[in-house]
């Protein structure tokens, strides 16, 4: 990750804002989507074309890690594969939701796959299979997943 190109394109977005803007100090992060480069770069491209206007989380790995939820206004700097910027997305709204209680729009903003909730499911089961076990948990019907709606801000 390239901690210049991400200073870089956080300043390039609060540059295009007006002087007075509350987003200029707005908290961020950056991270990519998923867990590899590959889904990372699938992802971040579904973010770039307007597709992808959600995202979730296991509310377990917050909770293993010790880091705070995202609240509305978190601004993230999107990386792709390789670390780099590709976009900066605003957050817009959290919830939390177990992962059977996510319906048919959740699935169709996360813009992955067919954007079904039967596509959401089972592209998302796989995955908090694959990732869950590094902290000692497994998927579960009734998990707590931290939902996620944003808007893509940078660039325009």
């Amino acid at each position: 990750m390239s901690q210049q190109a991400i200073r870089e394109a956080l300043e390039a977005y609060r540059a295009s804002l007006p002087s007075d803007s509350p987003r200029r100090t707005a908290p961020w992060v950056a991270e990519g989507f998923g867990d590899g480069p590959e889904l990372a770069d699938r992802l971040g491209a579904l973010v770039l074309a307007g597709v992808k206007t959600a995202t979730c989380s296991a509310w377990w790995k917050w909770q293993a890690s010790g880091d705070p939820l995202p609240r509305a206004g978190l601004l993230t700097v999107v990386l792709d594969g390789r670390g780099r910027p590709l976009a900066i997305t605003e957050t817009t709204e959290v919830r939390i939701l177990a992962f059977n209680q996510v319906d048919e729009q959740w699935a169709r903003e996360e813009g992955e796959g067919d954007r079904t909730l039967a596509w959401w499911r089972q592209a998302h089961w796989s995955y908090f299979q694959r990732t869950l076990p590094r902290i000692g948990r497994s998927p579960a019907e009734d998990m707590p997943l931290v939902c996620e709606r944003f808007r893509r801000v940078y660039p325009p």
